[in-house]
């Protein structure tokens, strides 16, 4: 849960000790808002936390890829591959 007195700082109350926050950040795996002149401005955290976010996405592009498939193949958007693989050979100049 987003905690608002916790997750989001001053940018100076971050460089004032850097040490701390990232002690919280590698605890928690929660990212922290740091705000300039009371405006959000950026977002950090630890290297974990953004490597897993990172994976999510990877994994929802995937799955969004197949989605996407199924649905062409549904509505008839499809056609045999031999075909698909002449048209992009021909498409791209790829001698047989």
């Amino acid at each position: 849960m987003f905690d608002i007195k916790k997750d989001i700082q001053a940018m100076t109350t971050f460089r004032r000790n850097p040490g701390k926050f990232m002690k919280h950040l590698k605890k928690t795996k929660k990212p922290l808002v740091l705000t300039i002149n009371g405006k959000a401005e950026a977002v950090v955290q630890d290297a974990e936390a953004y490597q897993r976010l990172l994976d999510i996405a990877a994994q929802a592009d995937a799955l969004e890829g197949i989605r996407q498939g199924l649905e062409d193949a549904k509505k008839g958007r499809v056609r045999p591959a031999r075909k698909a693989l002449e048209m992009f050979r021909h498409n791209h100049a790829i001698p047989r």
